[in-house]
């Protein structure tokens, strides 16, 4: 994990921010899904014709020039690279503008703070148009895309796990299962019994979630604590993105991120493991909620990747493997990043 890599196979399960350095990522130890990213839409409410419009309308409000703008992506959001080094972020028109508020109020307290952690740029933003919401940030890196290691993710989560959000920035309860019955109740590719089992695992690991007993201290968290969200910046230094899950809530849903990757899909070696353990200072594995913290979370996985497979065959093929899994209990071992 030292020194500069292609990203881990984890990351991809993380694609909003893909566009945070300057340049698309590919994704592997070496990677299963080892071409690189593409300017590619996945998502089916923002195509990139009408991203570019709003991409110039945001910049014309914000004063700056998108002119040789660079499309990174359009999945959960349409990622730019303008020539001056700043990533925009265009959302589809579903967004939260409050979310969108909060994470820009998030981005700030971190930055005074001394935080290590992306920075929003100084204009004023959130930008709203026509139900779209944008955001700019600044580049992490001009050198390309480079991942921390998995001593640097401990350690910088651990930091985070040690702040006292203000509470002006209302950060809101986790709420793990949010988003999980909309992706179930509207997906179109999904055959009617896999609605069906899936609604019943969601039920259930509603249940089994509800059960836990934390070890940790409640506080706040970041909501994707993975490696896939600490890049290297210029000089080599970790920075977090993708702060738009701040909430407060268990640490051990930070935590449990970096085990599954090691445990379930051999995304990080036993060694890589272990160095987390040893800086953060907590073996989530050994905690008995653990069992229950990784399904639920292999679970929202699933629902995740189910909203790409009518629009891809790949997708729908890792959708429909993923699914069978959780019906068999099969190993994670096989399931590629997204």
């Amino acid at each position: 994990m030292q020194g500069q890599r292609n990203l881990s196979g984890a990351t991809a399960e993380r694609s909003r921010w893909i566009g945070l350095a300057t340049h698309p990522v590919t994704c592997g130890r070496p990677s299963r899904a080892s071409s690189p990213m593409r300017a590619e839409s996945v998502g089916h409410e923002l195509d990139e014709t009408h991203a570019h419009a709003l991409l110039e309308q945001a910049c014309d409000i914000a004063g700056l020039n998108a002119d040789d703008a660079r499309l990174l992506r359009i999945g959960s959001n349409a990622v730019y690279h303008l020539t001056k080094p700043v990533v925009v972020r265009i959302s589809r028109n579903d967004a939260d503008l409050d979310r969108a508020r909060r994470t820009i109020a998030v981005a700030r307290w971190l930055e005074r703070a001394d935080y290590p952690a992306v920075h929003a740029i100084d204009v004023d933003q959130p930008i709203e148009i026509d139900g779209h919401v944008a955001t700019f940030w600044q580049s992490v890196s001009e050198d390309g895309q480079q991942y921390a290691n998995v001593g640097e993710v401990a350690e910088v989560f651990a930091k985070l796990h040690r702040l006292d959000a203000p509470r002006y920035l209302h950060l809101p309860a986790l709420a793990p299962f949010d988003n999980a019955a909309r992706r179930i109740a509207t997906n179109d590719w999904l055959r009617p019994e896999d609605r069906v089992f899936l609604t019943e695992q969601l039920a259930t690991m509603q249940e089994r979630y509800a059960t836990l007993e934390f070890a940790l201290p409640q506080g706040v968290i970041h909501g994707d604590a993975s490696i896939g969200n600490v890049l290297h910046d210029g000089h080599g230094k970790p920075v977090v993105i993708d702060l738009d899950g701040f909430a407060i809530g268990p640490r051990e849903w930070d935590v449990a991120l970096t085990a599954i990757y090691y445990d379930s899909f051999g995304w990080h070696t036993r060694d890589e493991y272990e160095t987390f353990v040893r800086v953060y200072g907590f073996d989530i594995m050994q905690w008995p909620g653990y069992p229950t913290m990784r399904a639920v979370r292999e679970f929202l996985m699933v629902t995740w990747v189910i909203q790409g497979a009518a629009g891809s065959q790949q997708v729908a093929a890792e959708a429909g493997k993923r699914i069978a899994a959780l019906r068999t209990g099969a190993s994670r071992k096989n399931w590629q990043p997204y």
